[in-house]
């Protein structure tokens, strides 16, 4: 479904990326005469020393302290379990009640809105657009797949949206983003591309942010329902994630490299309703999956039909543990034709975010990160059980000439299914991702893999007792030099773009310049 069909006002149609030829920014060029090593000739014996690894003892740096390590500690099972702080006793979500903050027009819908939003009230009903405005929503770093998202959230009318973004718009942005323009080259990123936001839909609060994610203590993420990073490192993902399970707060993570790019989602736990046609086969109450279960079915008459109501809850794991080690179900794995399917950019993503947390860079176009790269890709096809000559050589060099690059179909095709997403979650009435996308731009294909570990899901996936006793002392020295961090003080605005009464609060942060950037 295409939101921005249902929702835009008839006076303030979206920017248009149809018209446009495919274009790409900051494209790596590999020569030709690089070599890139066969995955199949690939040598598993030598990744002792040169897999990823996310080390130990990091402690993100917050205002509130609220933090414990993010420890990769292998247990018995083989499971990489995040040690974090969480409350003791996380509130538990009851069936049909989002946890999401009151409505922020602070009365049921008017005339005017119901007019508006007629087209997608018809599709999901008065309550699931009820839901959707009292949601307020952080979305992080506003590259091209960010301005997706948020054309998306904005027509469909959601309370409100904040952009948080500490970087400047380069020559580079113009390329894929339609909020930005000549003009804004040099300004603040968020700051830009929220005025053209908000004219989508006056309805909507749109708060920029120009301060880095990093300043932001725990507590911050509490005041959102759903929290949306992308393009971002999977250090800095692993520190959000870790915020928003700590406040039991919905977090997806996604990025875009040319034609490749995924989806993530952690609900921790989700449970949401679907309304059918009653069929022959009795739904029964119990696990359909490791990962997915009915809690209730109930029926009702409509005219002559009997309507089946069957509630679910999905379980979700953390972004550590899916990016690095979790595998596909046992299903894949009982039928070759299923392992054949598998898109090998899985692989090379894999390859890429360990690449990313052991260097705190991209692969270059040289001889050494190649043969890395490579390596490691082809450790995590064997891993998920992959058949090896799913990975070639021309795949491998096709990832990483796209590394780093934006182009417009593909940041539309992922936004506009992230953003329906999170309209389905927040209404609680159709399934949602479970729990990776992976896009593959030279088929055409975005598939979804349930990734997870062995071991609990959900909740209790995390050991709330043992992480209490981590040692905060054990913090790294240097903080920038795990995560980009603001070199100066920055203004926070604290009302929403269009309002007169605007608020200014200071940001003070540490450290300066990230190296290698």
């Amino acid at each position: 479904m295409d939101t921005q069909d249902t929702a835009a006002p008839s006076d303030t149609a979206a920017p248009s990326t149809g018209e446009q030829p495919p274009q790409v920014q900051g494209q790596l060029d590999v020569p030709s005469g690089l070599y890139v090593q066969d995955p199949a000739t690939a040598a598993d014996a030598s990744l002792a020393t040169l897999l990823p690894n996310q080390g130990t003892n990091f402690v993100p740096q917050t205002h509130d302290g609220v933090f414990a390590a993010i420890d990769h500690t292998i247990n018995g099972n083989g499971a990489l379990p995040l040690g974090v702080v969480v409350p003791v006793n996380p509130p538990l979500s009851e069936l049909g009640v989002s946890h999401a903050l009151q409505p922020t027009n602070g009365h049921a819908m008017s005339a005017d809105e119901i007019a508006l939003y007629d087209r997608q009230i018809r599709l999901w009903g008065m309550q699931a657009q009820q839901k959707i405005q009292a949601a307020n929503i952080l979305l992080i770093s506003m590259k091209a797949l960010a301005n997706e998202i948020a054309k998306n959230l904005v027509l469909a009318g959601i309370g409100s949206l904040t952009i948080v973004d500490d970087q400047v718009v380069t020559e580079a942005d113009l390329g894929a983003q339609f909020f930005l323009s000549q003009e804004n080259v040099g300004q603040n990123r968020a700051e830009a591309a929220a005025v053209q936001v908000q004219k989508l839909n006056p309805r909507v609060k749109v708060y920029p942010d120009s301060g880095s994610i990093m300043t932001k203590g725990a507590s911050y993420f509490a005041a959102f329902d759903i929290v949306i990073a992308t393009d971002l490192n999977p250090t800095l993902l692993a520190f959000i994630n870790t915020a928003t399970r700590l406040h039991n707060r919905q977090f997806y993570a996604a990025g875009v490299h040319g034609l490749y790019g995924y989806i993530f989602c952690d609900l921790i736990e989700h449970d949401y309703v679907l309304k059918r046609d009653k069929g022959n086969v009795v739904t029964k109450v119990g696990p359909e999956s490791r990962y997915r279960s009915v809690i209730e079915v109930k029926t009702q008459k409509e005219s002559a039909k009997t309507i089946e109501m069957v509630s679910k809850r999905d379980l979700y794991s953390t972004w550590d543990l899916v990016s690095e080690t979790s595998l596909l179900p046992e299903e894949y794995k009982k039928s070759k034709r299923r392992l054949k399917a598998v898109t090998p950019a899985l692989s090379c993503l894999r390859a890429l975010w360990g690449f990313q947390t052991q260097h705190n860079r991209e692969p270059g176009h040289n001889k050494a990160d190649l043969e890395w790269f490579t390596r490691s890709a082809t450790h995590s096809h064997n891993l998920l059980s992959l058949p090896p000559e799913t990975l070639r050589s021309e795949f491998l060099r096709s990832f990483l000439q796209n590394i780093n690059s934006e182009v417009a179909p593909a940041t539309a095709i992922l936004g506009g299914q992230l953003a329906q997403d999170v309209i389905n979650v927040l209404g609680q009435n159709q399934q949602p991702i479970q729990n990776m996308v992976i896009f593959d731009g030279n088929k055409m294909e975005a598939n979804t893999y349930p990734l997870h570990p062995e071991g609990n899901l959900g909740r209790s996936q995390l050991d709330f007792g043992s992480s209490l006793q981590m040692d905060i002392a054990q913090r790294p020295a240097d903080m920038s030099q795990m995560i980009p961090m603001d070199p100066a003080n920055t203004l926070v605005p604290q009302n929403p773009i269009g309002t007169n009464d605007a608020a200014w609060v200071a940001a003070p942060v540490d450290g300066g310049e990230q190296p290698g950037v």
